[in-house]
C-alpha cells in the first residue's frame, strides 16, 4: 500500500500538479521562461544525468530546474502532453520502443546522451551460472525467484516476456532500482547465489564482481543508446537549453563515477551532483552554448 501510494503522489505531482502550468516558455513572464521543467525515473542512471543537467543549468546557465520523479508511463506522457520539457533516459531500440510508438511523434528526440547501455539478467560472478538456458536446472539454487526492478517498466515486460519465451519456472518479483540493490547487497554480503533485473550504466557493476547471464534469444536485444527527448516546441521557447541537452554526453567512465558518488554519500543527489560538476569543468564547459 505504501508503495502504491508513493506512486500514485509521483503520478499526481508530475501530472495534476503541472496541469494549471502552461509549458516553460510560453508565458511572457521571465521568471516562467527561465524554468526547466525535467522529469525522472528512480533509475541510478536517470537520477545521475538529470541532477547533473539541472546543477549545470541553475548553477553555470543561470536557469530555474523542477525536477519530479514517476514511473515510466507517466514521464512519456507528461513530455509528450507539454507538461514536462524534456526526460533523459530514453533507451533505444528496444526497452522504450513501445513508448516512441505511441510518444514518439508528440516530442522532439534530442539525440544519445549515453551509448552502449544493456540490460541483463545479472548475478555475482561466483554463481555457477552463466546463461539464461541454465536456470530452469539450477531452480533450487535461486529459490525459483528473479528480482527485479519498478512492475510497470518496459525492462520489467520485457522480463517477463523472457520468462515465456525461455519457459523458465520462476517468479519475478517486482520492486524498484533500491530494493533491487538491497537484495543483490543482502545476498552478496551471505556469500548467496541471487538473480536480479540488471543494467548497464550502474554503480552495482562497479562495487561489486558481477556477470550478466547470456540471452541466446536476444530477448533483451543486444546494445542500445540513452536518448534524450524534449517536449515540442522547447527548441523554439529555449534553445540555448535545447542546445545544451543535445551537447550532454557522458562515456562509461564519467556516469559510473557520478552514479558511485552518489551512492555512497546519499543525501540530495542535487548536491552531490553540484560538488561533480565543480570537479569536473572540462567536460561540463563542454556541453553549455557559446554565447
Amino acid at each position: 500500500m505504501k508503495k502504491a501510494a508513493a506512486i500514485g503522489m509521483s503520478v499526481v505531482m508530475l501530472l495534476g500538479a503541472m496541469a494549471g502550468c502552461s509549458p516553460s516558455g510560453s508565458s511572457p513572464g521571465e521568471s516562467e521562461n527561465k524554468t526547466v521543467k525535467l522529469g525522472y525515473v528512480n533509475w541510478s542512471e536517470g537520477i545521475a544525468m538529470t541532477n547533473l543537467a539541472a546543477a549545470v543549468l541553475e548553477d553555470e546557465m543561470d536557469y530555474k530546474v523542477e525536477l519530479t520523479m514517476a514511473d515510466i508511463a507517466p514521464v512519456f506522457t507528461s513530455v509528450a502532453s507539454g507538461n514536462t520539457d524534456a526526460f533523459m533516459d530514453v533507451w533505444l531500440p528496444v526497452t522504450h520502443e513501445d513508448y516512441m510508438k505511441k510518444y514518439g511523434d508528440k516530442m522532439d528526440d534530442l539525440g544519445v546522451c549515453y551509448e552502449n547501455a544493456m540490460i541483463g539478467l545479472t548475478v555475482p560472478s561466483y554463481v555457477p551460472v552463466n546463461s539464461i538456458e541454465e536456470l530452469n536446472a539450477n531452480k533450487e539454487l535461486f529459490g525459483g525467484e528473479i528480482i527485479g526492478i519498478d512492475s510497470g517498466s518496459a525492462t520489467m515486460k520485457a522480463t517477463y516476456k523472457l520468462i515465456d519465451d525461455y519457459a523458465l519456472d520462476y517468479k519475478l518479483l517486482p520492486g524498484s532500482g533500491p530494493t533491487m540493490t538491497a537484495a543483490l547487497k543482502k545476498a552478496i554480503d551471505a556469500n548467496k547465489p541471487i538473480v536480479v533485473v540488471g543494467w548497464k550504466p550502474h554503480w552495482k557493476f562497479a562495487r561489486w564482481d558481477l556477470k550478466v547471464l547470456e540471452d541466446p534469444k536476444k530477448i533483451y536485444g543486444t546494445s542500445e543508446n540513452i536518448h534524450i527527448v524534449s517536449r515540442k516546441g522547447l527548441s523554439k521557447d529555449m534553445p540555448e537549453v535545447v542546445e545544451f541537452l543535445k551537447n550532454f554526453k557522458m562515456n562509461e567512465q564519467e556516469i559510473g563515477d557520478l552514479m558511485g558518488v552518489i551512492e555512497e554519500k546519499g543525501g540530495d543527489p542535487l548536491d552531490v551532483a553540484r560538488e561533480w560538476a565543480k570537479e569536473h569543468q572540462d567536460l561540463i564547459k563542454g556541453w553549455i552554448p557559446a554565447k
